[in-house]
């Protein structure tokens, strides 16, 4: 996807990053290189670029910031510098807010922010003993309500892994349902480190549980 216009003036200075004040997409690409790599006559063959929402969604936003300044460029609107760090203002806090996610519910009125879930249920898998939630990425199902969860762990072999990503599923999915009051479809569970068991106290130590 090649974007016409250069990212010039106070957006690019001279020698510097493509912007001031680069942020981090929640798929941890940074919000620069995705608009690079957008902006490339013959962009280079990167799949996470073509099937990533988040650099889309980010790349879409700023291709509007970018049409927008070139407009008021034109026009030499009074007071472009300050008008054009508000809508910086809007665009990054936007990233970082993420996309916003449907509740269950009568009607489709209620969101909730992706990060803002994701934390949430990062929290359920740790109470999980034996299980580190690793990331968490969630995505809308269809048009209605349901939400698929996908989620790496670092765990434990002191169980076997098959049983622990159970329990980590039914934690995630009651909280997602208590919680949230989100309509979870599926909770996909990937184990991508392993985590060190809790070293035991002896016997009369405070704390011990002994044998």
């Amino acid at each position: 996807m090649a974007l016409d216009g250069p990212w010039t003036g106070l957006f690019a200075p001279p020698g510097g990053p493509p912007y001031e004040g680069d942020e981090v997409l929640p798929c941890g690409r940074l919000l620069s290189s995705a608009w690079e790599q957008a902006r490339d006559a013959v962009p280079a063959a990167d799949s996470h670029a073509l099937s990533c929402p988040h650099c889309h969604e980010a790349v879409e936003g700023l291709a509007a910031v970018s049409a927008a300044t070139r407009a008021l460029h034109a026009e030499d609107t009074p007071g472009l510098l300050a008008l054009a760090a508000r809508v910086m203002d809007l665009v990054r806090a936007e990233v970082r807010r993420g996309r916003l996610l449907p509740l269950a519910g009568p009607g489709r009125e209620p969101r909730i922010a992706e990060r803002v879930a994701a934390k949430v249920l990062r929290r359920a898998a740790d109470t999980v003993p034996g299980a580190r939630a690793v990331t968490c990425r969630l995505v809308p199902v269809g048009e209605g309500t349901g939400v698929r969860v996908t989620m790496t762990l670092a765990a434990a072999l002191d169980h076997p892994l098959p049983e622990r990503a159970r329990q980590v599923r039914r934690s995630v999915l009651h909280s997602a349902g208590q919680d949230l009051g989100m309509a979870v479809t599926a909770v996909d569970i990937a184990v991508v480190d392993v985590l060190e068991p809790a070293p035991l106290s002896r016997p009369g130590v405070p704390g011990g549980r002994g044998r």
